[in-house]
């Protein structure tokens, strides 16, 4: 099963218990993958795209949520 929602900024910072600033870092250093979709200027990510980079990234602790 594929999850397409978009998560923002926030969903993602609430995802691995960070703040939002701290996700719009990691995208200006080029941590974060690309977004999926760009809307009013605005970048969203496909869940799976987040869970799959939340999974790869170093430090990840096998994080089961």
């Amino acid at each position: 099963m594929t999850d397409r929602n978009l998560w923002s900024y926030k969903d993602i910072a609430a995802h691995i218990r960070v703040q939002p600033d701290t996700v719009r870092s990691y995208r200006k250093h080029g941590l974060l993958p690309p977004p999926d979709h760009v809307e009013g200027g605005k970048p969203f990510w496909y869940a799976d795209t987040v869970r799959a980079w939340v999974a790869n990234r170093p430090g990840n602790r096998a994080r089961r949520d």
